[in-house]
C-alpha cells in the first residue's frame, strides 16, 4: 500500500483539530485565574493581566479554628468523597464485569440473550430511575451515602466493564489457555496468570474509562445525596453563576484524570488497539 505524503494543508486539518479539542481546556484554565470583572468581559479576555488565586479560595484557603480546608472543608471532601466513591466502585465494576467477561467469552454462560439483557442496562435513561432508586435508598438507609452511590454506580458501569473485556478477552486464543492447563494449571490459574496479563492493557484502559464516568457523574449524586456525601460535581453545581470559582473546582477536578491517564499512558496505547485488528 503507497504511503501519501504530508503535506501542508494534512497540517492545517491537524492544527484545527487541536485548537477545537483544546479551546475548551484553555478557556476553563484561563477563566479559573481571570478576576471577577473579566469573567464575562467584552471583548473577552484571553489571558488576564491581573491573573489571581482568589477562585481557587474554596480549595486553598484554611480556617485556623477547624484545620480544614475551605472553612468547613466543603471542596476537598467533595475532592475526598469522589475519589472514595468513583475508586471503589471503578475497582468493583472491573471485578464483576471481568468475572463476567470470562465467564462469556470461554463459557458462553448465559447465553446471548444474558449479554444483550446486560448492555440493556445501559439504555435506561438515569433520569427515569433516578426517583425510584431514591425511594428504595430511603427504605434500605442508604440515601446520603458512600455505600448507596458505590451501588448505584457500580450497577450502572458493570456493562461497560463487560463488554469492553469480554472484546480483549475475545482476542486471546484459548488455546493458550489450554495449553497452560495441560503445563498443570487449573482453569482459574489459567485465567489468571496467562489471559490476565495478555489483556492488561485493556483492563487497564476500561478502568480509566469508567473512572470517569464515575467521576463525572451528576445526576444520580444530587437525586440520592443532600448534605454529607457531595460530590465535586455537586460541589461545582453548588456555584452555578461564579464562572471564576468552577472553572478553578473543574480545573483541581480534572488534574487527577489528567495524571493518571500519563501515569498509565503505555497501558492506554495497548488497551485502545487491542481487538482492533479481528482473527
Amino acid at each position: 500500500m503507497q504511503r501519501r505524503a504530508f503535506r501542508w494543508r494534512h497540517a492545517l486539518y491537524l492544527l484545527a483539530g487541536l485548537v477545537f479539542a483544546l479551546f475548551p481546556i484553555f478557556w476553563m484554565v484561563s477563566t479559573s485565574f481571570k478576576p471577577t470583572h473579566e469573567w464575562a468581559a467584552t471583548p473577552p479576555v484571553w489571558i488576564s493581566d491581573q491573573a489571581t488565586w482568589a477562585n481557587y479560595g474554596p480549595l486553598i484557603s484554611v480556617d485556623f479554628a477547624t484545620g480544614w480546608v475551605d472553612g468547613n472543608g466543603a471542596s476537598w471532601r467533595a475532592l475526598l468523597n469522589s475519589f472514595i466513591i468513583s475508586g471503589a466502585a471503578t475497582f468493583i465494576a472491573i471485578f464483576f464485569g471481568l468475572m463476567a467477561a470470562i465467564g462469556f467469552s470461554r463459557y458462553r454462560a448465559g447465553g446471548h440473550h444474558v449479554a444483550l439483557a446486560i448492555l440493556t442496562v445501559r439504555g435506561i435513561p438515569t433520569v427515569i430511575v433516578a426517583i425510584p432508586l431514591l425511594i428504595m435508598f430511603g427504605w434500605f438507609g442508604l440515601r446520603d451515602t458512600h455505600i448507596g452511590l458505590i451501588l448505584v454506580y457500580v450497577a450502572f458501569t458493570v456493562p461497560f466493564a463487560f463488554w469492553m473485556l469480554k472484546s480483549f478477552i475475545d482476542e486471546i486464543p484459548p488455546e493458550i489457555e489450554e495449553a497452560a492447563m495441560m503445563d498443570g494449571m487449573s482453569r482459574w490459574q489459567a485465567h489468571f496468570r496467562v489471559t490476565l496479563p495478555l489483556i492488561k492493557g485493556g483492563v487497564v484502559a476500561t478502568a480509566l474509562f469508567i473512572f470517569i464516568l464515575n467521576w463525572s457523574e451528576f445526576l444520580l449524586a444530587v437525586v440520592l445525596t443532600e448534605k454529607t456525601v457531595v460530590t465535586i460535581t455537586i460541589n461545582m453545581f453548588l456555584y452555578s453563576g461564579v464562572a471564576g470559582i468552577q472553572a478553578a473546582l473543574a480545573t483541581v477536578a480534572a488534574l487527577p484524570i489528567v495524571i493518571v491517564g500519563l501515569l498509565i499512558h503505555q497501558h492506554l496505547a495497548r488497551g485502545f488497539t487491542l481487538g482492533a485488528v479481528k482473527r
